[in-house]
């Protein structure tokens, strides 16, 4: 049953291009099933094709994501951290990884230093003098210097564990081909499923969303997160190179993608996809 399953769903997902457009030939199968006498049984195993194929669709992506997620925390918590941990604290003298920590560190102790100043200007600290104020500075530089150690050494568990995580996923993939061929035609079954208005609509979206006019915002805070949480130094001229060529590539991809392959499975969608950009 499952091998039947299984060559069905792999037949429908290769069915997906042709000469006569995908709509007319849906039309034609539809038309020609209602006239076959056992219509009802074949109905009723396609269900059950559909039925096995979102069960196992659903568990594969659970597993796909929630193993390399745990295996993730877990990693950084009992190996990585501990490991970590003890040869980081064995030099005390290692505070920041990059020049960007720095930078923000001293930021941050010139704005307590003002701070504290203007608190001294309207009376909030009475009585100052130069051994308060030192002190608190050296609190402050104290409070910071650990904040920053911590910072430094979560990157590098970060990277390690990330780097573990990656390995997971793609190990699950490599050895699971005939569960991610199943999730692969329950995608497609799902895209291509849409009307025409839901296709253009979702197009729109994504395509605003990563390379419209305000994605360059997006993108450089999403990799201003990325790199702090590897511990990389936030570079302004890495990050306007990867804004002002990686959605361009994007772009180029996507379009390539809607006049190779969307153009041919479903032009209305591409008809309507124009008319709604317009």
């Amino acid at each position: 049953m499952k091998y039947w399953n299984l060559k069905k769903i792999n037949q429908s997902a290769l069915d997906k291009t042709g000469i006569i457009p995908r709509s007319i030939s849906k039309l034609f199968e539809k038309f020609k099933k209602e006239l076959d006498p056992n219509a009802e049984v074949e109905a009723l195993e396609e269900f059950k094709v559909a039925r096995y194929q979102t069960v196992a669709s659903v568990k594969y992506v659970l597993f796909l994501f929630l193993v390399p997620v745990l295996i993730n925390q877990i990693s950084k918590s009992f190996v990585f951290g501990p490991l970590v941990n003890y040869l980081w604290n064995r030099d005390e003298h290692i505070i920041f990884l990059n020049q960007s920590q720095e930078e923000r560190a001293f930021a941050d102790l010139q704005r307590f230093e003002e701070k504290l100043h203007f608190e001294i200007l309207i009376g909030k600290i009475r009585h100052p003098s130069s051994n308060l104020i030192n002190y608190k500075m050296t609190e402050k530089a104290l409070e910071l210097a650990v904040d920053y150690a911590n910072e430094s050494s979560c990157a590098i568990k970060n990277i390690l564990a990330d780097f573990l995580s990656i390995a997971v996923f793609i190990s699950i993939i490599i050895s699971s081909k005939r569960q991610f061929s199943i999730l692969q035609s329950f995608i497609n079954e799902l895209i291509y499923g849409l009307s025409d208005t839901a296709k253009a609509f979702l197009i729109i979206l994504f395509t605003d969303m990563f390379v419209g006019f305000h994605s360059p915002h997006g993108w450089e805070v999403i990799i201003e997160l990325i790199l702090r949480h590897l511990g990389l130094p936030e570079s302004r001229d890495f990050i306007f190179v990867f804004i002002s060529t990686f959605p361009v590539i994007l772009d180029t991809i996507f379009k390539y993608w809607i006049f190779r392959y969307l153009n041919k499975i479903s032009p209305s969608s591409v008809a309507t996809y124009h008319n709604m950009n317009e």
